[in-house]
């Protein structure tokens, strides 16, 4: 389980970010139904595994800190024996699984109150603590028109706008990642999920930053969604992904090559407000 967890991340078949760090946390529980001579053998090897499974996206601050968070506090924790240390384990993944579900439930609930119904909004990607925003302000009598992009090359917004069409009360348009510039013009706001923002640096898969520069230049707020957890002020060093040339163009490329990085950088102060399940920061 845990290697072909690793190969799902580094093959990106999950889009959220959040989903990625649960699915990896849960991955880890494998290891508590194996046998281990000492509880040394048994921290060594969790501590092994979560390196794997961490490699497989370095670029995931959700997914670096939930395992370093299993790691450290399943190790930390004093064991008499192999299966104490095991279910010492064990608690503290479904600790950190529960935090992560939580806070991304608490940041789209307070997400939730801020969207105003009637609104026309645009999003980039596909993020769960968006969709839940969504869902959860038109539970509440809440209407919009959405314009959802294709976030290409690997369309993963055609996913996102499935999902967004199915909520009573959101009225979809799916538009080409190009066309952003254009129909913000007709848009109130701008929401969009995140991976990580560091620092004053908002990681977010590509195409989020020209579409946060045009926003800016049309005066559309630009709204970040994500956990807490999400907020990196230190020991954490983004390292961009860069996907196949097969994603962008089926054919060989002959006589050129070909860029295809999986996130961008977009300023924080192109962005009017971060919404997290602590509350909502202003720029």
């Amino acid at each position: 389980m845990i290697d072909e967890t690793a190969e799902e991340i580094r093959q990106m078949q999950t889009h959220s970010s959040s989903v990625v760090a649960v699915n990896a946390a849960r991955a880890l529980e494998e290891l508590l139904e194996r046998e281990y001579a000492t509880v040394e053998e048994f921290h060594t090897a969790l501590d092994r595994n979560a390196k794997i499974l961490r490699r497989a996206n370095p670029s995931h601050a959700s997914l670096q800190n939930a395992l370093r968070k299993v790691v450290d506090e399943a190790s930390g924790t004093e064991s008499d024996s192999v299966e104490q240390a095991q279910s010492v384990a064990g608690a503290v993944i479904e600790d950190v699984v529960a935090r992560i579900e939580a806070g991304k439930r608490r940041a789209a609930e307070n997400a939730a109150s801020v969207l105003a119904g009637d609104e026309t909004l645009l999003t980039h990607d596909y993020s769960t603590t968006v969709l839940e925003a969504i869902e959860l302000a038109t539970e509440t009598g809440a209407e919009f028109d959405l314009y959802v992009t294709e976030a290409r090359p690997r369309y993963i917004g055609r996913k996102a706008a499935r999902r967004f069409a199915a909520i009573d009360g959101v009225d979809v348009t799916l538009i080409t990642d190009a066309a952003g510039g254009h129909h913000l013009a007709d848009c109130d706001r701008v929401v969009v999920g995140m991976d990580c923002i560091v620092d004053d640096v908002l990681y977010n898969r590509v195409g989020t930053f020209p579409l946060a520069a045009a926003a800016d230049r049309r005066d559309v707020p630009v709204t970040v969604l994500g956990a807490a957890s999400k907020l990196i002020t230190q020991g954490f060093v983004f390292e961009n992904e860069y996907r196949p040339a097969s994603e962008v163009m089926l054919e060989p490329a002959e006589g050129f090559d070909v860029s295809n990085p999986a996130y961008d950088a977009t300023p924080v102060d192109l962005l009017e407000s971060v919404i997290t399940d602590e509350g909502r920061e202003t720029f």
